[in-house]
């Protein structure tokens, strides 16, 4: 009989697992190139593709550059700020601030946020912060050029995750090493490569939380395409190569026509000559000797005119119809592309303009939230090694995306709490009022200390009365009055 050694799950992969690592990085890598092609346009990076009609030989290294894939972009996300974490049934959130503040979420946010829109997606993965499991749970942002999610669209949830990086800091590797993480529902594993040319595992960790820690921020999702799509459209990318080539059209024109052509009609052939009979170059010519002519043997002057100089006012033309038509695809105002009129905006053209940017904030704000959320409740489950309670909802805050004025946000808080509909002291007053989440909590504390010192001051005022014999009539007595009278 042949004796046949277990294979340690700890070491190798099984077959099923190599099957789904070898899908996912399939994935992953079919999906890189037109993940970089965005990023390309979004960096100004791009190869504009030259017609061969109007760009001369020795100008095809000329590279012109119109950043409006990144103002479009930065333009949205700048209105996504991530305030704050908070239990929706109101009681105490500070486990949700600790976990945001361990890892820096008010920050990384923008970060993760930015590539969703570039990228159309984003990844939050959550694990344990440690190796020993004691500090805070770890929630990072990573970037789909990296990372990938099998996804089921009947669940809403991911089955399996793959993300290609560089080896951690404590797995002993070589330099510029890769590495595979395999996120599954009830364990994570991580790989390195071996001399065979397969995968390793060099470390387990068995969570068993049922579901796979990774959330998918998806941007533009359709019910047929949940992973997303990015914000660089074909539309934006046309219109981008149109632009940037009508610049090299105008670089090309300035180069060329920016210099008035002259001409001279019966000059001798003297005056583009030197003293000593050498023919002068073109710019000499130009400069110099063209500015005096000699009469000819007939005493006649010679014709000297010129041809009308390049007018670049009709590429402009163009660029802004270009402009306005990026502006529609982005939802932007035409003048955060450069687009100008003789009569500037009222204020409140303005605002009516940036209505529909601030309506495509506000979506962004409820899909991305919800991965927000996700990626909060499971950092909550790893942390206490149970699922939080699904009664209670975890809420995000936001900055308000639109632009009112402050005095319209004050008029209309006033009036509610005129109305009753608010109580002054409440901090959805301070909210509506347009308040961040750090002055909310400063003035919480002011008001804190402005109670603590008047509670202080009745209470000196009391045990004065008292000394000096003078009870009088007095109103009802306070509950400082109470509790003095019981400690005496």
């Amino acid at each position: 009989m042949t004796a046949y050694a277990p294979e340690l799950p700890l070491t190798f992969l099984s077959d099923d697992e190599l099957a789904l690592i070898n899908l996912l990085r399939a994935d992953m890598l079919r999906d890189r190139w037109a993940l970089q092609l965005r990023d390309a346009y979004f960096n100004g990076e791009q190869l504009v593709r030259d017609l061969g009609i109007s760009i001369p030989p020795q100008l095809k290294g000329l590279h012109t550059v119109i950043g409006w894939p990144r103002v479009g972009v930065e333009s949205l996300e700048e209105r996504l700020d991530l305030e704050a974490f908070r239990w929706a049934d109101g009681s105490d959130s500070t486990e949700l601030k600790e976990i945001a503040n361990s890892n820096d979420l008010f920050d990384e946010s923008s970060l993760a946020h930015l590539d969703a829109l570039v990228y159309g997606r984003e990844y939050l993965a959550v694990g344990s912060g440690d190796l020993d499991g004691d500090g805070p749970p770890l929630i990072s942002a990573e970037s789909p050029l990296d990372m990938t999610l099998m996804w089921d669209a009947r669940l809403r949830m991911g089955t399996a995750a793959l993300r290609e990086c560089a080896a951690d800091t404590y797995i002993e590797s070589g330099p510029d090493e890769r590495m595979l993480v395999l996120y599954l529902p009830d364990q994570t594993v991580m790989c390195l490569p071996n001399a065979s040319g397969g995968w390793e595992v060099v470390d387990r960790d068995i969570h068993q939380l049922g579901v796979v820690p990774v959330v998918r921020m998806a941007n533009r999702q359709r019910t047929a395409d949940r992973v997303g799509k990015s914000e660089i459209t074909p539309e934006v990318m046309s219109i981008t190569d149109a632009a940037c080539r009508r610049l090299m059209g105008m670089e090309v024109a300035a180069e060329f026509f920016g210099a008035p052509q002259r001409y001279i009609l019966g000059a001798s052939e003297s005056a583009f000559q030197d003293a000593e009979g050498n023919a002068l170059d073109a710019w000499q010519t130009y400069i110099g000797r063209m500015l005096g002519l000699e009469r000819d043997e007939n005493g006649d002057i010679p014709t000297v005119g010129q041809f009308p100089a390049h007018d670049p006012s009709g590429m402009t033309k163009i660029i802004d119809l270009y402009a306005r038509i990026m502006s529609s695809q982005f939802g932007l105002p035409p003048h955060m592309l450069g687009y100008t009129t003789d009569n500037p905006a009222s204020a409140d053209a303005i605002r009516s303009t940036e209505a529909k940017l601030v309506k495509r904030s506000e979506r962004r704000i409820r899909r991305f939230g919800a991965a927000w959320q996700d990626a909060m409740r499971l950092a909550l489950w790893v942390r206490d090694g149970e699922p939080p309670d699904k009664a209670r909802r975890i809420e995000t805050v936001w900055r308000n995306p639109a632009t009112p004025t402050v005095a319209a946000q004050v008029d209309a808080t006033v009036k509610l709490v005129q109305a009753g509909v608010l109580p002054a002291d409440s901090d959805v007053t301070l909210e509506m009022a347009g308040f961040t989440e750090t002055q909310r909590q400063r003035i919480a504390a002011d008001r804190r200390r402005s109670a603590g010192r008047a509670g202080s001051s009745a209470l000196m005022d009391r045990l004065a009365a008292l000394d000096s014999g003078d009870a009088g009539r007095s109103p009802e007595p306070s509950e400082a009055d109470v509790g003095i009278d019981n400690l005496r």
